[in-house]
């Protein structure tokens, strides 16, 4: 058997996110630190893993003091959980180029299963020689599944951060050297 390794290109990446604010209006941000590889067995991606590791404190969402305090204790907690992790579990195929990637979540301390619809974009050469795939991916959480509770009701009603963390990330891999399995 044959494996190769696709080490994720993050600066042709993003893990990107919105939640709900003051229950009208949606704000978006993103991770800029963050690594990860596909390891596929065969050439066969059916059957490829994941791994990603996200630096929790390189969240951003264009507002310094937000970010500020969304690496804090109310929220991420970055000085006691650094880094968040997705590991896949199993693929299962859900029509042409696509797939339920089904994997565990690791967010603040607590470890979730979550499904993310893939879509496969498709595999090209760059101009080194490189082959390159792309993979576009959704999914949604609740941030309280994840033990992210802190929020503050609103006189009007409704509450001024959701729960639900709408999540989009969009994947350039490039294939490194296959390794031959003993």
């Amino acid at each position: 058997m044959t494996t190769q390794t696709w080490q994720i290109d993050s600066a042709h990446s993003g893990i990107h996110f919105a939640v709900r604010h003051l229950v009208i209006a949606k704000v978006r941000g993103q991770f800029s630190r963050w690594t990860g590889a596909l390891t596929v067995p065969d050439g066969d991606f059916a059957r490829a893993t994941v791994e990603v590791t996200i630096d929790t404190a390189s969240i951003e969402t264009g507002v310094a003091d937000r970010d500020a305090h969304l690496k804090s204790a109310d929220f991420l907690d970055v000085a006691t959980y650094p880094e968040m992790t997705f590991r896949t579990a199993r693929l299962e195929p859900s029509g042409d180029d696509r797939f339920r990637l089904i994997g565990l979540l690791t967010l603040h301390g607590v470890t979730r299963e979550v499904a993310l619809d893939v879509e496969s974009t498709g595999q090209t050469q760059d101009p080194w020689g490189n082959v390159r795939a792309g993979f576009a991916a959704r999914t949604a959480i609740e941030r309280k599944e994840f033990g992210l509770t802190w929020n503050q009701v609103l006189e009007a009603g409704g509450v001024m951060v959701g729960d639900k963390v709408e999540i989009e990330i969009e994947v350039e891999a490039v294939r490194q050297a296959a390794t031959q399995a003993a």
